[in-house]
Parts: C-alpha cells; structure tokens; sequence
C-alpha cells in the first residue's frame, strides 16, 4: 500500500456523515428494527436498512473492516488510526441496536408468530411492498435491461424462499457457517437471515440459544456472521460503485420475490421427521413445519372477516409507516443540502 493509498481512507473521516447525540439515537432505534426484522424468517434486517436510508452507509462501513490497511494499522496497534478509518459511531450505535433487538424482542416476536402469525406477516408484507416502490426511485430512469434484472432476482428469490428446510449436522463449523451465509442475508434486502437458517435447519436451534442464552453456540454464530459480513460487504460495494443500478434491481427483484414467503395466509403441507418418519417437535412440543402453501383469505365466519380487516389495517399501517419515514428522511436530506449551501 502507498502513503497516498493511506491518507486517502484517513480522508475518510470528512466523508462519513456527522450525527448529533440524537442522531445516532435515531441509529441505535433503526437497529432495533433491523434486529426485529432478522429474528422473523422471511423479513430482511436489509429491507429495513433500506427504509431508512442508511444501506450504502451500511455497506462501505462494513467494507472497512476487511481493508488490508484498516487490518494493518488494527495488527500494529494503531487504534488511532484504524478508528479514523473506521465509522465506528455509525456501527456501535446501529451494533448495539440489533443486539437489543435479539434479546429483548426474540421472545416477543416467537410468541406472536406462533398466536398471530397472520397480523405479523399482515404488517412486514406491508412494509416489503412499500419498501418496493421507495427503494425503486433510487433508479433515476429504468431500461429494459434493469426490468430483466429486476425479474431474474424475483425470480430466484420467488424460489429460494419456496425450498424446504435441510437436516444439517450439530458441530461447532456448521454454526459458523450458518453464520456465515445468514449475515450475507441479513444485508440483502428480500433475503431473510432467518430463513437462511430456516433453510439450514439451524433457525429453532439458535432462536433457542438466544431465549436460554446459549452463549456458546451464540459466540460460534456471531464469529462466522462477522467473517461473512465483512467478507460480503467488498463484493457489495463494488457492485454498488461500479453497477449502481443494475445493482439496486437486483435487491428490488429479491424483495418482490419475497413476498412469497411473507403473505399471511398459509396452510401447512410438510412437517420435519426422523429417519422413522416420525415427527420432530421444536422446545415447545409442537410440529416443525417445513413447507406451507398460499391461500387466499377465509370470509366464511364472523370471526374471519374480523381477522381479514385487522390484517388489511396492519398492512396499510406497514405501508404508512414507510411512506412517513421516506417522507422524514428526504426532508432531513433536503435540509442538509440547504445547510451545507448556505455554510458554502
């Protein structure tokens, strides 16, 4: 690396944006989002930092961490150094937000997607589709082309989320591992952590090691999420810098795809077995399920119109709640801009 390599990434400094006290407060509440939205399979911690405009912000801050010259200056003791090259404000408050998140809401949200699993999915689906539409005018003029990307990832998430969950082996690597490919998900908007895990076979397993603190298996899951993290980040921000819009296509394609998975009504058609064929129950004694189908919404009974309109409600109040963020976060951006005009 040349000294000019080096006083360019301490330049970085100047380039990442400046919080106020309660900005990165603001931070620390998206990561709790972002930490509630990777719990639940099916919903991405990477949607959400979509949402809120933080997701390339996300993505360089990550890349830093696997530079050869952060790891040198951090090798030799220069913490100095590395920390003016690292957005370290940035990634403790949104760290330490996800870190709530998982251990506070993890009971919580278990507990409502086994009770209401229909008015959770109501309101994420809701979410997702706003999402779609704000995400997509980050693209200034769409192609032909870009409609295609944006269908093949669609596509691939359409099928993805439809695979059964795997039988995988309890060792130490395969919980690095799991880790490893979730994390790469958590930070791919469409492609649920969770389910990930889910497809792993790993999701009840580490869900329950965060409810009886497991910290063992936890510490193996998080080493192999920051190896993989870090790792995916560089790949990221190179599709970012050098295919900005192909790029944001592929992320819109993958959230539409998702939407297979996050629509509320489901009937269960496979459950988890043994060699025997006898079934697996999760820590709760109930059946693992391991494949579901769509269905539209029941209006046979009282009971089910009642639940429809509560589901309709939660969806466009997933919706609203995008909308006013986008609305919040382009007035705070337009008043940065009047701000910097006026200091300039």
């Amino acid at each position: 690396m040349t000294t000019h390599d080096i006083i360019d990434e301490l330049d970085k400094q100047d380039e990442w944006p400046q919080r106020s006290l309660m900005g990165y407060l603001g931070v620390y509440v998206r990561g709790i989002t972002m930490g509630a939205s990777d719990i639940v399979p099916g919903v991405s911690g990477g949607t959400m930092a979509f949402i809120f405009g933080i997701y390339e912000e996300l993505i360089d801050s990550i890349r830093t961490i696997g530079q050869p010259h952060f790891l040198n200056a951090v090798f030799h003791l220069r913490i100095g150094e590395a920390m003016r090259m690292l957005n370290w404000k940035f990634l403790l408050a949104l760290g330490l937000g996800v870190v709530t998140a998982i251990f506070t809401l993890a009971g919580p949200l278990e507990y409502l997607l086994v009770n209401y699993p229909v008015y959770i999915w109501s309101f994420f689906f809701g979410l997702v589709v706003a999402s779609v539409f704000v995400v997509s005018r980050r693209i200034k003029k769409w192609t032909p082309a870009l409609f295609l990307i944006l269908a093949i990832g669609a596509v691939g998430a359409y099928f993805l989320v439809g695979m059964v969950p795997l039988q995988t082996p309890d060792v130490w690597w395969f919980y690095m591992l799991s880790g490893a490919l979730a994390s790469c998900a958590m930070i791919l908007p469409g492609i649920s952590g969770a389910y990930i895990l889910l497809l792993l076979g790993k999701y009840q397993d580490i869900l329950g090691a965060v409810n009886q603190r497991d910290f063992l298996t936890l510490f193996l899951v998080a080493a192999g999420a920051a190896i993989g993290i870090v790792t995916f980040a560089q790949i990221l921000h190179y599709l970012f810098k050098r295919y900005h819009d192909a790029t944001v296509a592929v992320l819109i394609g993958l959230m539409l795809g998702s939407l297979r998975k996050i629509w509320p009504w489901k009937v269960d058609t496979k459950w988890l077995t043994d060699a025997t064929g006898a079934f697996i129950l999760d820590s709760h004694g109930e059946q693992i399920v391991t494949a579901q189908e769509n269905v539209l919404p029941s209006i046979a009974t009282g009971e089910d119109v009642t639940q429809l309109i509560i589901a309709v409600l939660l969806a466009l109040a997933g919706i609203a709640l995008v909308l006013v963020i986008e609305m919040l976060a382009n007035r705070s951006e337009a008043r940065q801009v009047e701000s910097a005009e006026a200091s300039g």
